[in-house]
């Protein structure tokens, strides 16, 4: 079966959507609520079963509850886009990886899933209109961290604007102005 070339609108359309998860992504790990509630247009929902409502009343939510770990990691995996006019949908997986405390011992939880979502392009800006969390599998390990422990002096992520990406404006111009 033959694919189109899609033309170079099409291809900015699909990046500007994927944008909005990568946002999405940093905004939780970076403790930036504000990153991260940029990838939604004003009035988006999301469906993650244990929560449904307003995208930004699930940010201030996600936002309360990573903070309570030391550190997170969201990565984005493949992604399938379908582009109709000013409307999209499309599948994201990602993988998450949690450090939390337990018993006062540190503990690695990963959730690997999929997230199904609408899009919509408003006054020239995509962002998500709903979106929903599928989990297809999760698993929580005891903390190995010899390596870093056994380099004290590797650079280390932060959150909560004690990262190298938050300090770098270069980074942060990419940024829409809704996340400002």
């Amino acid at each position: 079966m033959a694919v189109p070339t899609p033309t170079l609108a099409e291809l900015a359309d699909r990046m500007a959507i994927l944008d909005c998860s990568a946002r999405y992504m940093r905004g939780q790990d970076r403790l930036d609520a504000a990153v991260q509630k940029s990838a939604f247009h004003p009035g988006a929902t999301v469906d993650y079963g244990f929560y449904v409502g307003t995208a930004e009343d699930f940010v201030d939510f996600a936002q309360a509850l990573l903070a309570r770990y030391p550190s997170t990691w969201h990565m984005i995996g493949q992604s399938l886009i379908s582009i109709q006019g000013d409307e999209a949908s499309g599948e994201v997986y990602f993988h998450a990886w949690h450090r939390r405390m337990a018993d006062d011992a540190p503990q690695d939880l990963q959730i690997s899933g999929r997230y199904i979502d609408r899009y919509a392009r408003r006054d020239g800006a995509w962002a998500i209109v709903h979106r929903s969390e599928l989990v297809d599998w999760t698993r929580t390990d005891a903390a190995a961290d010899d390596w870093l422990q056994r380099t004290p002096n590797a650079l280390r992520g932060g959150r909560g604007g004690d990262d190298a990406s938050q300090r770098d404006t270069r980074i942060d111009k990419g940024l829409s102005d809704a996340a400002r």
